[in-house]
């Protein structure tokens, strides 16, 4: 390699090596105050009482499909930054009924992973009201309805 080829190639390295320009700051729009965020909500609550309702007819196979289809909305739902209250209940009430379902199998510790999952969701959520308080209570009573299986 010649003196001019090396010297051309360290150049290339310093300055590719060199500070870069300062990022781009893109401030992200807040998901809930799109068009689709209310609207998936609704399809989410409309898949979730649709599930519930095949869960306790006895329809398991039904009830996992429409969980499985929900699941897709509830990401989407959960990839804003400070979801709404109706958001949060639509996606609690999906991981509820799964974790009802997985307890129904006897599946007690992922049961327990999702009622433990709504908890943390409902004691961190900002609004405490009369509602999280008591879905907070329905979390701990699925946890310790699981723990008392498992020690079994």
């Amino acid at each position: 390699m010649g003196r001019r080829t090396l010297l051309i190639c360290a150049a290339a390295v310093a300055v590719s090596c060199g500070p870069s320009t300062a990022p781009v700051q893109q401030t992200k729009k807040d998901a809930t105050e799109e068009a689709w965020y209310p609207k998936t909500t609704e399809d989410l609550n409309g898949i979730d009482r649709k599930a519930e309702a095949a869960f306790h007819a006895g329809d398991q196979d039904k009830a996992a499909a429409l969980i499985e289809q929900g699941k897709k909305l509830q990401e989407q739902l959960l990839e804003a930054r400070q979801p709404t209250l109706a958001a949060m209940q639509a996606v609690a009430d999906l991981d509820e009924l799964y974790g009802d379902m997985l307890f129904t199998n006897r599946n007690y510790g992922w049961a327990r992973m999702f009622y433990q999952k709504n908890l943390a969701r409902w004691k961190h959520f900002p609004e405490q009201n009369d509602e999280t308080a008591k879905r907070v209570k329905l979390a701990e009573d699925g946890i310790a309805a699981c723990d008392r299986k498992i020690m079994q």
